[in-house]
Order: structure tokens, then C-alpha cells, then sequence
């Protein structure tokens, strides 16, 4: 795989070059600095989501990356809001932070509903799917501990869509 960037060009080698295998822990691109490798966070987030769901192209998968996104944006709000955008890539933490907050919360099924009414051709079925590629990859990108933070502040019935176990206790 290459990568291009504007300021270097690609050099064509063939012999004796050993490419590495590409990280797959998404952390460890935001302890780089701040500014280098947060486009390539981006592009890392949409790859995973075009994993996880099996989207056929990347710009697929980049377009529902950005509906669930912003639709979160809308949702999450204070210290959590914060640090979630401070964890994901520049370009996601722009979509989240420039969401106006709800004005009241939804419930998981009316979030995945509010999600399938801004993907043309979109069913219920299908925008849970489009919800849960998105927002099961998070959890690598962001950290276990956020996720936990946000799922506090979230409805009960996010965690299946966080592709964790939605365990509440009996009454």
C-alpha cells in the first residue's frame, strides 16, 4: 500500500523493499502529534468502518461514517462531548463538535431511525447496521474507558450499537 502526501512524491521501488504491516491499534495515532497522522486517523476510521460493515467502496463507508457521527455529535454533550472529539481524528472531531445538542435525548431505536431518515434508501435494519459499524469501531479508536463515559450519559440501548453487552440489572 502507498500513501501519498502532498510534499513527497511517490517513488516507485520493487526490489528489496519491505513494507510493514499496517497498525491496527487506532490508538496509538492520536498520541502522535497532534497535527501529523490525524488525516491519516481519518482515513484509518473510515478503513475500519468499511471493515466492520463491508461497505463494497471507501466512499461509502466515509458518507455513513459521517451521518452516525454527526448524528452522535447531536447527542453527546460536556466533558464527554470534549474529550470524544479530542480522541478521534481531526476531521471526525469536526463533525461531532459542530452538531448542535438535542433537544432531548433519543432512545436507541428512534437514534438509529433519526440515522435511516439521512441515508437515502435507508430501512431500519439497514441503519442499525450502518450504526453499529460505525460505532463499534469507536471503542478501539477512543478507548474502553470513554466509551463507558458515554454509554453513562446515553439511553439505555446504546451498548448493543457500541457492539458491547447491554446488561442492566433485574428488577
Amino acid at each position: 500500500m502507498t500513501t501519498l502526501t502532498p510534499d513527497k512524491p511517490v517513488t516507485p521501488r520493487t526490489q528489496g523493499v519491505v513494507i510493514p504491516a499496517p497498525n491496527r491499534d487506532l490508538r496509538t495515532r492520536r498520541d502522535e502529534g497532534r497535527d501529523e497522522g490525524r488525516d491519516d486517523g481519518w482515513r484509518e476510521l473510515v478503513d475500519a468502518v468499511r471493515e466492520a460493515g463491508r461497505y463494497p467502496t471507501r466512499a461509502e463507508a466515509e458518507s455513513v461514517t459521517r451521518i452516525v457521527l454527526s448524528a452522535l455529535g447531536g447527542h453527546v454533550v460536556g466533558e464527554e462531548r470534549v474529550d470524544l472529539a479530542r480522541a478521534l481524528p481531526e476531521e471526525a472531531a469536526r463533525v461531532i463538535a459542530s452538531q448542535i445538542p438535542a433537544t432531548r435525548p433519543l432512545t436507541a431505536a428512534e437514534f438509529v431511525d433519526s440515522v435511516a431518515t439521512r441515508i437515502e434508501g435507508a430501512t431500519p435494519a439497514t441503519a442499525r447496521w450502518d450504526v453499529s459499524s460505525v460505532l463499534s469501531v469507536l471503542p478501539h479508536l477512543v478507548g474502553d474507558a470513554l466509551v463507558t463515559r458515554l454509554l453513562g450519559q446515553l439511553p439505555p440501548g446504546y451498548a448493543l450499537l457500541f457492539g458491547r453487552a447491554d446488561l442492566s440489572p433485574a428488577v
